[in-house]
């Protein structure tokens, strides 16, 4: 039979934590090799917190309280540690007793708990969440109720309690509050561990990306390579905070690169540096990341390559680099990540290898792959549309979409989510957080790797493999939009950003082809849709045909959507669509045929965008979709027309 002093370390009670300020940190058990550390940490506690903790003046440990303090049990005497950089910022620890407060084994059901923060980390939560992890740690153990004993001056430590949400009873004994917590969960213990953990994380995500300072790791001194491009690319976009340059290979007498300072080490940056961008080999990145750590960078992006997704040598590597961040009390994104971005304009951050530079907009984008990522921009950019933030996560080994949802939830920046996702490492959470923002803005999501039946290359976090039907179910219920391709999350990413939600499913449907109404009337009816008998202008319709049909479909009071068809018009060389611009078909005129024939067409697009846009002005707001075939320009038609426009313009579809 096991006792409790034969009790194996018990691993499942590490864990990393993201703390109130964004920062993050790690809970383990102390074991009886942390005696330097214990007394190296007792050392830099005030006089103040001692006191608060022992009743009395208590300068420092005797050799019997490190023993004390370091050898545990696992089962009656359990001490928990929070480290950062392996060296300890926080202890707590509970004393199985009886009744009348004498140690105890089980059955006895009660603990006394006692917490003690450095005072240079106090006000980062980290009390909060060591109460939630040492109550966990106590449930396992059969230990249903703390107590603790706190002085009335020590207003810190009895809000952690009071605010935990455990059902408690206080009392004043003795000169002393004396506090019992039920560790049994309760509604509002839960709610209080979700909303912790959701500011730390959103924090922890804005502290990436708005940063002050940034740092370039690995920037090559000629043009054209990953670091000299994100340099350039900050550059480009007016990055509000300060840049730096940095390779240990420049030359002595190099002090600026692209306009900003040159450095060798973060070592000769004189302030501090908020956010790292690495881009060197993978044999190199655990130097940087310790240079990172040691300087008080906050957070990483490692572009490097090299990692779980290319085999089981990278996942060790990975394994060790999230690791070692963590031990610094960093954040990661990626590795094998594509970069972050953030058009707010008090940041205006393009820390990414993106070729073509998002234009501000309402739309928060988060995706797993790169060449998806680029595929993605390059479609929004097209269809003139804007984004909040940008991310690529590339292996995910750290900050994943959980963490984005937890930011974008409450970013007033941000009224709409689109996914790209190839695995979900945390599929019950992900479900929670979902349904959660997905209440307050539309999250649009396209699974990708839908039947392999396997976690894509580089994804060495947990995974689990569910059938394809049951991740549909998943987002439904969380209310998620489910769509199948990236045109498809662009198209449905627009018309959440622009327009208006339909008060209902009554879709009208007009157009000038009489069998592209019908593929829409069906598509309707398929997606469960109501929609009402397609209306054919025929192919001879104008301008003016297509801005009196669709005035009047938006001010029928049976209509909550409009969907509008367009195909080219066949057979006439002055198209109906140009009768209303006879000024602009003059001036082109004069060009070369092929010039002529490229402006002829960008007319015709800008005319029908223009007689469309006209049509919503004095009309309810009622979202519509421009369905067109072959009809070159008219999504950038569309997409000019609505710069500024209120909601209810139309969108191409």
């Amino acid at each position: 039979m096991e006792t409790p002093s034969e009790h194996a370390y018990p691993g499942h009670w590490e864990a990393d934590v993201v703390l109130r300020d964004g920062g993050t940190a790690r809970i383990r058990p102390i074991t009886a090799g942390d005696a330097e550390r214990l007394v190296s940490f007792f050392e830099q506690v005030s006089d103040e917190s001692k006191y608060y903790r022992f009743f009395a003046p208590y300068p420092r440990l005797s050799d019997k309280d490190v023993h004390r303090f370091t050898h545990h049990d696992y089962v009656d005497r359990v001490g928990l540690a929070v480290t950062v950089g392996g060296e300890f910022i926080a202890t707590v620890r509970y004393d199985r007793i009886d009744g009348q407060g004498r140690s105890a084994s089980a059955p006895a059901d009660e603990a006394e708990v006692a917490f003690l923060v450095q005072d240079a980390h106090q006000g980062r939560g980290i009390a909060s969440a060591l109460l939630e992890h040492i109550a966990a740690v106590a449930r396992e153990r059969g230990i249903r109720r703390f107590v603790a004993e706190v002085l009335p001056a020590n207003n810190k430590m009895i809000k952690v309690f009071r605010d935990a949400g455990f059902t408690q009873k206080r009392s004043f004994e003795d000169g002393a509050v004396h506090l019992t917590l039920d560790l049994e969960p309760t509604d509002a213990s839960l709610a209080v561990q979700r909303g912790r953990e959701q500011r730390a994380e959103a924090r922890s995500v804005q502290r990436l990306l708005a940063p002050g300072s940034v740092a370039v790791i690995g920037t090559g001194r000629t043009p054209g390579g990953v670091g000299r491009t994100v340099l350039r690319n900050l550059g480009a976009a007016g990055f509000t905070g300060r840049t730096y340059a940095v390779n240990d290979a420049f030359a002595p007498d190099t002090r600026e690169l692209d306009g900003v300072p040159a450095v060798r080490s973060l070592a000769e940056i004189p302030g501090p540096v908020d956010l790292a961008i690495l881009a060197v080999p993978a044999r190199r990145v655990p130097e940087a990341v310790a240079r990172c750590g040691e300087h008080g960078v906050q957070g990483l992006v490692v572009l490097s390559a090299g990692y779980a997704e290319s085999g089981d040598e990278g996942r060790a590597r990975q394994r060790e680099l999230v690791r070692q961040v963590r031990s610094y009390g960093m954040r990661l994104i990626g590795p094998n990540a594509f970069g972050i971005i953030n058009t707010s304009p008090a940041v205006r951050l393009n820390a990414s290898l993106a070729p073509e530079p998002p234009a501000r907009g309402r739309i928060g984008l988060f995706t797993q792959s790169g060449s998806i990522g680029i595929a993605l921009l390059a479609g929004l950019h097209r269809r003139g549309a804007g984004l909040s933030t940008f991310i690529s996560a590339g292996n995910r080994a750290d900050v994943s979409g959980n963490d984005f949802l937890q930011y974008w939830y409450e970013d007033p920046d941000t009224d709409v989510v689109l996914m790209y996702l190839e695995s979900l490492g945390n599929p019950r959470k992900f479900t929670r957080l979902a349904r959660r923002t997905a209440a307050v803005k539309p999250v649009v999501a396209v699974k990708g790797a839908r039947h392999n039946g396997s976690a894509p290359p580089g994804h060495a976090v947990p995974v689990t493999r569910i059938p394809d039907a049951t991740v549909s179910a998943l987002l439904r219920q969380a209310g998620v939009i489910r769509v199948d391709t990236v045109t498809e999350l662009v198209d449905a990413g627009l018309l959440l950003a622009s327009q208006p939600l339909p008060a209902g499913p009554r879709v009208a449907i007009l157009g000038n082809s009489e069998s592209l109404g019908l593929l829409t009337y069906d598509a309707c009816l398929a997606e469960g849709l109501r929609p009402l008998p397609p209306r054919d202008l025929t192919t001879s319709a104008t301008p003016a045909d297509f801005r009196t049909a669709l005035t009047t479909a938006l001010s029928d009071p049976s209509c909550d959507a409009v969907v509008v068809t367009v195909i080219p018009h066949v057979g006439e060389t002055t198209t109906p669509f140009l009768t209303e611009a006879a000024e602009t078909t003059q001036a082109t005129e004069s060009a070369e045929v092929t010039e002529g024939t490229e402006a002829t067409e960008a007319t015709e697009a800008t005319t029908l965008a223009r007689a469309l846009r006209e049509a919503t002005t004095h009309t309810p707001p009622k979202p519509v979709a421009v369905v067109h075939v072959e009809l070159p320009g008219l999504a950038e038609a569309l997409s000019a027309t609505h710069a500024g426009p209120a909601p209810g313009a139309p969108r191409p579809g």
